[in-house]
């Protein structure tokens, strides 16, 4: 039997300073402090339209060295926005963070990429309607993402909501 899971809840990171790790994450995505545990220098932050508890743990470690880019561990995490303009938007955000890195097209999900102040990697995607992926149902290719055209072509739909449904047999 396997665990039945319908997706990624939230994440925890350990983080040098809570303080600035909080600010970038407010500045960057709106996340809002909905608790803090003085005692393990953390806090937990929520995004504005999720249903979860918390979505993002920081937990306030001290300055330590960056763990070199390939090591084990994790790579980054991805934030799903639920229309191709609020990618659009989220490219110039993290630009104006000094946070931005690069962009990609895999197929169905077209992707920003970016990294906090302690150099933790992440992503914002937005994904295709599940009924248009296509060839890329079994495929993850790492394409160059024209952003303006994909906005041209699919702007105003949201896909944010779809989920596989349960079997109900």
């Amino acid at each position: 039997m396997t665990v039945n899971a319908v997706r990624l809840n939230h994440a925890v990171l350990f983080v040098a300073d809570l303080e600035r790790s909080l600010t970038f994450y407010q500045q960057a995505f709106d996340m809002h402090v909905v608790a803090r545990e003085p005692r393990a220098n953390a806090a937990f932050l929520r995004l504005p339209r999720s249903g979860n508890h918390h979505d993002l743990g920081l937990f306030g470690v001290g300055a330590q060295p960056p763990r070199p880019r390939g090591s084990l561990g994790l790579y980054h995490l991805a934030w799903q926005v639920d229309t191709i303009e609020e990618l659009e938007q989220a490219r110039h955000t993290l630009a104006e963070l000094d946070a931005y890195t690069g962009e990609s097209s895999h197929g169905a999900t077209k992707s920003i990429y970016a990294h906090d102040p302690d150099g933790n990697e992440f992503e914002v995607m937005w994904m295709l309607p599940k009924a248009q992926w296509g060839d890329y149902e079994n495929a993850a290719p790492v394409d160059r993402l024209d952003l303006a055209t994909e906005v041209r072509t699919w702007g105003g739909v949201r896909t944010a909501a779809e989920l596989v449904p349960v079997d109900a047999s």
